[in-house]
């Protein structure tokens, strides 16, 4: 048993590794982190750029496909290659744990984030094409993407919302998934095969936060002011994630809730994402240690994930001071930090981060596309 292990069996937080690469299937590095307690995998974007671009483990492959793909059909080939084959080192902790764990997500592509019909579309054809019960796909939690989680969520596919930032927009998502349950159920589907997870990105909150709380002690003027609002520094992130799984255990019960549970309904359970430490004034766990509690989920980059196996710690910690949590938010705004508009900032960010880098790793497949037809 590892400290992995023992997240799960003694506080119910399922740890999944946030990344995925082909070396890490061929080499059976994931499996060996599945051995020591990983329960699930995300990637994004950003994840498969790194890993594509990174090395020579695609080239086969891609020059292959390029006799009858086009270049982004030919990335789309690659990642569900990918995903296909961590799914399968997966099943095994998805059939154990009753479908709860042991999954794997892939977004779609980021150009869609802002268009509700489109995302819809994609989200099904993923899902179809990959045809595994361990599949999440992943849906931007903005505006235009809350119709398409509940259609997903109503169509019996599992859907992991992604880029979430405020406990206010986790709200409008808990309605979605409920709906879409509901519509599920009047549809005559079966709710017991759907699971769905709210990822919030936890760190970028205290980098964004942090930059506001520098500027406005720069412009405090009086030294005793200044230091006051830079003492609130590091402290927005987890008092939101916190207060975000109060709404999550309040949401989830009560009588609409208990009618779908009867039918077999899972929760939605919140997943801490962008985990790993920004900051190196903070504790490499700032971001674990202090957001472990049941039905939740932790996903760690790797070095996040070997911090954890060496010098973790097993206690409850999400729901320990959640007065203590709202009070933190308060003084946050009483200094003059707009939680809302800090959401909307991280929001925007995040879609045009992913955007970037989709964008540019579909130059540089073209790139090496027009190389390998010019014989370089």
């Amino acid at each position: 048993m590892t400290m992995l292990d023992d997240l799960y069996a003694q506080q119910g937080q399922s740890p999944w590794l946030d990344n995925l690469r082909r070396d890490y299937l061929r080499n059976g590095h994931l499996a060996q982190l599945v051995g020591q307690g990983i329960r699930g995998v995300t990637s994004n974007p950003t994840i498969f750029a790194k890993a594509i671009e990174g090395g020579r483990d695609y080239d086969e492959q891609f020059g292959d496909l390029l006799a009858t793909h086009s270049v982004e059909e030919a990335y789309w080939e690659l990642v569900t290659s990918d995903i296909r084959d961590a799914l399968a080192v997966l099943r095994p902790v998805h059939d154990a744990s009753g479908g709860d764990d042991g999954f794997v997500s892939i977004e779609v592509a980021p150009a869609l984030a802002h268009d509700t019909e489109r995302t819809a579309q994609q989200a099904r054809r993923l899902h179809r094409l990959i045809d595994r019960p361990n599949l999440y796909v992943k849906i931007p939690g903005t505006v235009e993407g809350l119709p398409a989680i509940r259609t997903m969520i109503g169509e019996g596919r599992s859907i992991n919302v992604t880029l979430l930032f405020s406990v206010e927009r986790y709200d409008q998502v808990i309605d979605a998934y409920v709906g879409g349950l509901e519509d599920l159920t009047a549809a005559g589907g079966d709710l017991s095969t759907v699971r769905s997870v709210a990822s919030f990105f936890v760190s970028r909150v205290d980098t964004e936060v942090d930059r506001r709380l520098e500027a406005l002690a720069a412009q405090a003027g009086a030294a005793g002011r200044a230091e006051e609002i830079l003492a609130l520094r590091g402290t927005a992130a987890v008092a939101q994630a916190r207060v975000a799984y109060d709404l999550f255990r309040t949401r989830f019960r009560g009588g609409r809730w208990e009618a779908l549970a009867a039918r077999g309904a899972a929760l939605q359970r919140p997943l801490w994402a962008s985990t790993s430490t920004k900051n190196p004034a903070y504790p490499d766990l700032a971001y674990v240690d202090t957001l472990i509690g049941p039905d939740s989920v932790n996903t760690m980059p790797d070095d996040t994930i070997a911090a954890f196996l060496d010098h973790g710690t097993l206690t409850r910690t999400v729901d320990a001071d959640t007065e203590g949590a709202r009070r933190a938010l308060e003084r946050l705004a009483d200094a003059g930090v707009d939680m809302a508009d800090v959401a909307r900032t991280l929001e925007d960010e995040g879609v045009a981060s992913f955007a970037k880098s989709f964008d540019e790793l579909i130059q540089a497949l073209s790139d090496k596309a027009n190389a390998l037809a010019g014989g370089d």
